[in-house]
């Protein structure tokens, strides 16, 4: 029965009973915040609107540019429209901590013109980027970021009027960085993504691509997690129009666009960031130790003051509605949901979720944003990156959860890391049924493989870790080499059954569809400053006597086919597990997966019990020769359902199940 508080999460995973308490203080809060924050009939779609006040706008007569500094004695606008005179354009302090100026004469500030604001608090000025500033550029000599004034001629006209994405079908994401998506050894571009990667995607099979380090930044090899300008697309890939024209692109091809949102921290640095703004260290961020993050040498956002808050469900809304953005993959949520930012902590009860460690005011914040993100678009998604596993981040608020759409299941690609360090012999299908099927109840999952993350630079990705230096002298078809039939064997099969069995949705990192050999490593000191690892080698996929194209293949059939047959989402139902065999078979739908991981073991009739009757049809399996294969499956062969020997009383089929492949069969 449902709470009287209306939390169904408690019904949902009675598990919770015991944190009933926590529950509603968490739902009482968020209610009292939220009306604190909106009063009685205003909606968070109304509250944030930062961006259309704050920073520069354009009238009939002039221009006004305003800023939020509470603790500043004065601040003066400069730029190359006034010689960068620091005593000119004084600003006029308003309430609450907000300074103003009229600029008058629509051309006074011109498109493209460069511009900082001199901010003075104790004595000392420092010239520092504006709050709010949709664009920030790069001093090509000294390194210098400032603000740049977008306002061309015409606005960027929009195309995809009313595209919303196939709401029925789950997210089966792309995951992309813009900058080293091209083959040169350099900084790849917006346009250059959306002529050669985009038709990629788009004939892979891939619903929806995640875009990392959208947000500017100053440090390239940060992958865009240490955010100095939050509402500015990084110019280091193009223009904003440029970016636009590639989501519009997405769009018209049916591919929905999500962006890494990187709320959790901030860059620590002052001139390039919004640290220290007013002078003081607590005007975004917790003051002192609190404040930093220790591991990731940035600072952390005070989620419980108002004007925070304001600030970054502005900035959820600015991407949504100027980019056409159809949701975020939230980063770092276990940093915001925990004081100790889950740093060596082990999530392996539920009293970890309740506790004093427990940030409440973290919690508030992400419920609120993903309140705004369905205001704005019912139908755009929300991923939380969250490797604690809270209760309730995928269910919806009125249930008493944080509302995220699906949460990333960040333990599989351990799982399958550990997995290659174990002797193929000792696998546990048991233990591998258990890690791709666990999940909180009621919620849903993306599965991955393998992100950005195993691929950086002291990592190597899961081929990589399977092959290693074979790859680069046995990739080629016509050679023979056993470590690199496994390496690709095992690619295919870990990736299929991921897909197929795992989660609702499913992940990949642009290249590693195809087995991009190596790691991931942005130029800097200790490499000379190389992009040689930082770029995607798309012509040895593209190379029909190289294998790597298999795997392409294979990757794009498998995409195809979970996505055309309506898989994603679809629970497994177990039909047969065997250690000693290495055997695991399920059912979806009217399709029959099976997989054989033994190494070496082929089974010519392996019974599978199927409790169902008629005939089946091999529809797809890993083995085929234009996906890296032996060819040694018929697809032409009718099974039908028939008593088995190891029990007449259970009706099932005899198949042909060749080591290290996996088969789907279809009834007919």
């Amino acid at each position: 029965m449902v709470d009287e508080k209306g939390l169904r999460i408690l019904e949902i995973d009675p598990w919770l009973e015991p944190y009933k308490g926590d529950l509603e203080m968490r739902m009482s809060r968020y209610e009292g915040v939220k009306k604190e924050l909106l009063g009685e009939n205003k909606s968070f779609k109304d509250f944030a609107n930062g961006h259309d006040y704050f920073g520069f706008h354009r009238t009939n007569t002039g221009w006004f540019y305003r800023e939020w500094a509470p603790a500043a004695d004065a601040l003066f606008l400069i730029g190359d429209f006034n010689d960068w005179d620091r005593t000119t354009h004084e600003m006029t302090k308003k309430e609450n901590g907000i300074w103003e100026i009229f600029i008058p004469g629509k051309g006074t500030l011109k498109h493209q013109s460069r511009v900082k604001v001199h901010v003075v608090h104790d004595g000392q000025g420092k010239d520092r980027v504006p709050l709010y500033v949709t664009r920030a550029v790069q001093d090509p000599e000294t390194y210098d970021f400032c603000g740049q004034i977008w306002k061309p001629y015409r606005n960027y006209k929009w195309q995809d009027a009313g595209f919303q994405g196939d709401k029925s079908k789950e997210p089966i994401i792309y995951e992309a960085h813009i900058g080293m998506a091209q083959e040169k050894e350099a900084i790849g571009t917006y346009k250059e993504f959306e002529e050669n990667i985009l038709p990629r995607i788009k004939e892979l099979g891939y619903n929806t691509i995640q875009f990392m380090a959208l947000m500017e930044h100053p440090y390239y090899g940060s992958f865009g997690y240490h955010v100095s300008n939050f509402f500015a697309a990084s110019s280091r890939f193009g223009t904003p129009d440029e970016l636009k024209s590639l989501v519009d692109k997405a769009h018209d091809m049916g591919i929905r666009v999500l962006m890494d949102i990187v709320q959790s921290h901030a860059v620590k640095n002052i001139y390039e960031g919004i640290n220290e703004f007013d002078g003081t260290d607590y005007q975004f961020f917790h003051s002192g130790e609190k404040g930093t993050h220790s591991a990731w040498d940035s600072k952390l956002f005070n989620y419980g003051k108002r004007e925070v808050i304001h600030f970054l469900l502005s900035n959820v809304k600015y991407w949504m509605e100027e980019y056409h953005l159809d949701g975020f993959r939230f980063d770092g949520v276990t940093s915001m949901l925990y004081h100790d930012h889950g740093l060596g902590t082990a999530f392996d009860n539920y009293a970890k979720y309740f506790s004093l460690n427990t940030d409440v005011e973290a919690v508030t914040y992400l419920q609120f944003a993903n309140e705004l993100i369905k205001e704005i678009k019912p139908e755009a998604l929300s991923v939380a990156e969250d490797m604690s596993g809270m209760p309730g981040m995928c269910l919806p608020i009125e249930d008493g959860g944080i509302g995220f759409d699906y949460r990333l299941s960040m333990g599989m690609p351990d799982y399958w890391f550990k997995m290659l360090k174990v002797n193929d012999h000792d696998w546990s299908m048991q233990t591998l049924w258990k890690e791709l099927s666990a999940g909180r109840p009621g919620e849903k999952r993306i599965g991955y493989v393998e992100s950005h993350d195993q691929a950086l630079v002291g990592d190597k990705t899961l081929i990589f870790s399977m092959a290693d230096k074979e790859m680069y002298w046995h990739m080629d078809k016509e050679s023979q080499n056993m470590a690199i039939d496994r390496a690709v064997a095992l690619h295919k099969m870990i990736r299929f059954i991921t897909i197929s069995m795992g989660t609702e949705g499913y992940l990949t990192f642009m290249g590693n569809e195809f087995g991009h050999p190596e790691w991931v490593d942005f130029p800097r000191e200790g490499n000379g400053w190389s992009y040689k690892y930082c770029r995607r080698q798309w012509s040895i996929s593209d190379n029909p006597l190289l294998r790597y194209e298999d795997l392409k293949h294979f990757d794009g059939a498998m995409v195809q086919f979970m996505d055309r047959k309506g898989m994603m989402g679809v629970a497994p139902e177990q039909l047969w597990l065997d250690e000693n065999r290495k055997i695991i078979a399920f059912r979806k739908k009217d399709h029959i997966f099976i997989f054989n991981f033994h190494p070496t073991e082929s089974y010519a009739n392996l019974e599978i019990p199927i409790h169902r009757d008629g005939k089946y049809k091999v529809v797809l399996d890993t083995d085929e020769e234009k996906f890296g294969g032996f060819n040694r499956i018929a697809h032409d062969i009718k099974y039908e359902v028939h008593p088995l020997d190891m029990d007449p009383n259970v009706k099932g089929i005899s198949v042909y199940s060749p080591s290290r492949t996996a088969i789907v069969l279809k009834k007919l």
